[in-house]
């Protein structure tokens, strides 16, 4: 074959293998389809004004919609109370789940996997089928409507005891054994040895506690009572309902941004953090 035969030749199987690839993309794109309408929807009417977009018009760009649903919604003391909320069931989750994971993968006596075989039911439980009996308990410990109550039914978490227990598995026995050959004691080894080596675990539940505890809306609404105690969620439920009696689309659509925000803008600065913690630690989203 010529150098001038091989040339279109060469075009032809680029060109069918970028049809190729953009065929395999349909599917995601199609998917993906109906949230992007959504978000360009909010987007929109976020920053046009609710008189012109209820006569379908776009007007012109303004961030009036944002200054009335930050003074309408109390967005301060909401902001704050999510935080404390999930930054500190965050912080409380990561040493039960790393001691819990730890455990139960170094555990050997005899019926070792009882624990475990408990932690994967309690995985196959909704979060819905145990509100009752969490709130009946909440309520006998005298914790209802306080912050405290959000974050008690989750200080343990199945999902993250079986993922570090997935990650202190896959760390070679021997770093362990040469670890206690050098005399250093359970604590030292989990501290020192094990824990930098399962970080993208870590990073990948912590990731996962945030964005569910941040957009948690049921059991917040279930425990919490007093309108100073409202989580995000709540708070925009709460003002909503208001903003949608009188149509007011633009409130709206600007108030659930100011909720979406701060995860956004986190997974924005971390993307690439983040995707490499759940490909390292073999979760996919």
């Amino acid at each position: 074959m010529t150098g001038r035969q091989a040339l279109p030749l060469a075009r032809t199987r680029k060109r069918l293998a970028k049809a190729a690839s953009f065929l395999r993309e349909v599917p995601a794109l199609i998917v993906s389809l109906p949230f992007l309408l959504i978000a360009t929807f909010t987007l929109i009417a976020a920053f046009t004004p609710t008189a012109d977009l209820n006569r379908g018009q776009l007007g012109t760009l303004t961030l009036e919609n944002f200054r009335l649903a930050w003074q309408a919604a109390d967005f301060p003391r909401l902001y704050g109370n999510t935080v404390l909320f999930t930054f500190g069931l965050l912080l409380v989750q990561l040493v039960t789940v790393t001691t819990a994971g730890f455990a139960l993968a170094q555990l050997k006596a005899r019926g070792r996997n009882g624990p475990f075989y408990l932690v994967l039911a309690q995985l196959f439980l909704p979060a819905s089928a145990l509100i009752l009996l969490n709130y009946i308990l909440i309520h006998k410990l005298g914790l209802s409507d306080t912050l405290t109550a959000l974050a008690l039914p989750y200080v343990a978490s199945a999902t993250g005891a079986f993922l570090l227990r997935q990650g202190f598995l896959q760390i070679p026995r021997e770093l362990i054994e040469a670890a206690q050959v050098d005399g250093a004691t359970s604590w030292q080894i989990l501290w020192r040895v094990l824990l930098p080596l399962v970080r993208p675990h870590l990073a990948a539940f912590s990731l996962v506690s945030l964005v569910y505890h941040w957009n948690e809306f049921l059991w917040p609404l279930v425990v919490i009572q007093s309108p100073e105690k409202r989580v995000l969620s709540l708070g925009f439920a709460s003002f909503a309902r208001s903003a949608e009696s009188g149509m007011e689309w633009g409130l709206i659509a600007a108030g659930a941004i100011l909720v979406a925000l701060p995860m956004v803008l986190g997974f924005l600065l971390f993307q690439r953090g983040f995707v490499e913690a759940f490909t390292r630690s073999g979760l996919k989203g």
